[in-house]
């Protein structure tokens, strides 16, 4: 082999080792830096998830919040709606009370006759034997009476909505005002109406007799007749009370 021979073949021989020993020194180099890259991507990864499960719990607080501000919101209303609602049955019941001194004039100048109470079964308006006997008794004395007029007062017991017991005790009233009609010729405009509901209990509510005793309609008969200036005790004709249902 001549010299230059020798000579390229250890050019190439130094070459080759100073290539293999620069890779090393640049795969020693770049690996941390590869590795430190990855970990901060997974770090990134990892806090992208955890920002996302923040903003989901957060999400749904608000909207757990949201929903609760709705309902206290709609309680809030309903309450103003019942309180509104009340007022009104109150304003109804005292235009009702009233309604019998609104229709006829001069009521004071009226006088009570006869008096009585038919009472009703348990959510029932059909007269019973008792409360026709009574109204019976009633009516004998209405032909000899000048001037009348006959006040009917529905009632009921407590249990029900105020509106429901308006229209029973008004049902009521109007089974009274049909038997006098139909048995006894009482033209309709003799007679004067109010249905009270349950505003009006002349019981307490709290037991079954109270109860039953507030299932009536009060009758009175009154005269307008000029004459004797001392009112005329009333004169109360037969109770009756059906059982409770």
């Amino acid at each position: 082999m001549t010299r230059t021979s020798l000579t390229i073949l250890l050019a190439f021989s130094v070459a080759a080792t100073v290539g293999c020993t620069t890779k090393n020194y640049v795969k020693q180099q770049t690996t941390p830096l590869i590795n430190k890259t990855n970990e901060l991507d997974d770090m990134t990864a990892k806090n992208s998830k955890d920002i996302k499960d923040v903003d989901a719990r957060a999400q749904a607080g608000i909207q757990a919040v949201n929903a609760k501000t709705t309902d206290v919101e709609q309680k809030a209303q309903a309450a103003g709606q019942s309180a509104a609602s009340a007022q009104q049955l109150a304003d109804t019941a005292n235009s009702r009370v009233g309604a019998l001194t609104n229709t006829v004039a001069n009521l004071d100048n009226y006088r009570p006759v006869a008096e009585t109470s038919v009472k009703f079964a348990f959510n029932r308006d059909a007269l019973t034997p008792k409360a026709k006997e009574a109204l019976d008794q009633l009516a004998g004395t209405i032909a000899s009476t000048k001037g009348y007029i006959i006040a009917l007062e529905g009632s009921t017991d407590s249990v029900g909505s105020a509106e429901y017991n308006y229209d029973l005790s008004q049902r009521r009233a109007n089974a009274v005002i049909q038997y006098l009609a139909s048995k006894y010729n009482v033209p309709a405009h003799k007679i004067y109406v109010i249905g009270l509901g349950k505003d009006k209990p002349v019981e307490s509510n709290k037991t079954s007799t109270g109860r039953a005793d507030n299932r009536r309609v009060d009758v009175r008969l009154m005269t307008n007749t000029v004459g004797d200036t001392t009112p005329a005790t009333p004169t109360t004709t037969g109770q009756n009370n059906p059982s409770s249902m």
